[in-house]
């Protein structure tokens, strides 16, 4: 599957108020969604010394799954292609490789 296949094909789940005119609830959703992958993360290092299972890879496999809904509605919401900003997200990195900048902070490096 590709980005742009999945875009299309997830946007016909997406049902919030005012589908295709806001991104600010795709956005809140993001960052919850992310909030439950760090969550499972803490309780990894918490109760489990740092030692992830099986079940923590479905658990996050799941979460990441829902990240990723949650960036191609946000890229719909904005007239995007998913697809492009996965590309042009690695030609960043890469050019950042390719300088020897990828540690570091500051977007423009």
């Amino acid at each position: 599957m590709t980005f742009e296949e999945y875009q299309k094909e997830s946007k016909k789940t997406a049902i919030y108020p005012n589908v295709g005119n806001n991104y600010i609830y795709p956005i809140l959703g993001l960052l919850g969604e992310a909030g439950e992958v760090a969550n499972i993360i803490k309780k990894i290092q918490r109760d489990g010394r740092g030692i992830i299972t099986q079940e923590h890879k479905d658990r996050l496999k799941k979460e990441l799954g829902d990240c990723i809904w949650y960036c191609a509605q946000i890229a719909s919401e904005l007239n995007l292609q998913f697809e492009d900003i996965a590309s042009e997200n690695l030609k960043k990195l890469f050019s950042r490789m390719e300088r020897g900048v990828l540690q570091g902070s500051g977007d423009d490096r």
